[in-house]
């Protein structure tokens, strides 16, 4: 999903295999979409197909390599749908069913998520998967695993639940949302996951991608942070 209807765009987010937009606006070969998220931006229609209408039903990756109806293998990461007719011939996939009894909705569910799922991902603006992904990407596709629908941007994200805190390191329990800003008018820019034992996870240009850190940590990049949290919010589960 770019910023423009052309190649050289900025990326601004992404999508997953199996997942459905809506057309608000066509240019030649580009489209405007809307995504489940409400997130909107252009895509070429080589990366689209008519939807069947039983998406939600598909099988769900969770880091895969599938055989698709051409014969060709197909990487699909952690989150994407699997069409019907595609062979698993690597990794693992969850039944659309099973996703509430894998990935239940709770403290220690969310926070072991959010700590092993996305290890070692790079930072990528725009990027959603464990092949890359930017803080608000990473933090909504753990949530939406675990049945909570959060918008695309940290901002956005910053609205929705309820306030459990205000400074990084008051008492929260994992998977509570830590959110901050680099700005003058405290509009947030950066969010990460609370973890147990007064940790964090996020996805940090700074770190490079997904880290683990400390909240009492005397790291200058920390400490900087400390002093940037706008808040903590608890998110309710919606699926």
């Amino acid at each position: 999903m770019l910023g423009d209807a052309r190649a050289s765009a900025p990326l601004t987010s992404q999508l997953l295999s199996g997942e459905t937009v809506h057309v608000l606006e066509t240019r030649g070969d580009w489209l405007r979409v809307v995504g489940e998220d409400a997130y909107e931006g252009w895509m070429h229609h080589g990366y689209l197909s008519v939807s069947t209408g039983d998406e939600a039903s598909w099988r769900v990756s969770l880091g895969c390599i599938v055989r698709d109806s051409i014969g060709e293998a197909r990487p699909l990461p952690l989150g994407a749908r699997l069409r019907p007719e595609a062979e698993l011939l690597d990794g693992a996939f969850a039944l659309a069913e099973d996703l509430d009894e894998r990935f239940h909705y709770g403290a220690d569910s969310i926070g072991h998520a959010a700590e092993t799922l996305y290890s070692g991902a790079s930072y990528l603006w725009g990027g959603v998967t464990p092949w890359g992904c930017d803080c608000s990407g990473f933090v909504q596709r753990i949530f939406r695993l675990h049945g909570a629908t959060l918008p695309r941007d940290a901002w956005q994200q910053a609205l929705e639940g309820i306030e459990s805190a205000t400074k990084a390191i008051d008492e929260h329990l994992p998977g509570d949302l830590l959110f901050f800003s680099d700005r003058e008018d405290r509009r947030v820019t950066h969010v990460g996951i609370a973890l147990s034992r007064a940790r964090m996870v996020h996805s940090s240009l700074t770190r490079g991608g997904i880290a683990i850190e400390r909240l009492d940590s005397a790291d200058p990049y920390m400490a900087r942070l400390r002093e940037q949290c706008t808040g903590i919010r608890r998110v309710h589960r919606t699926r």
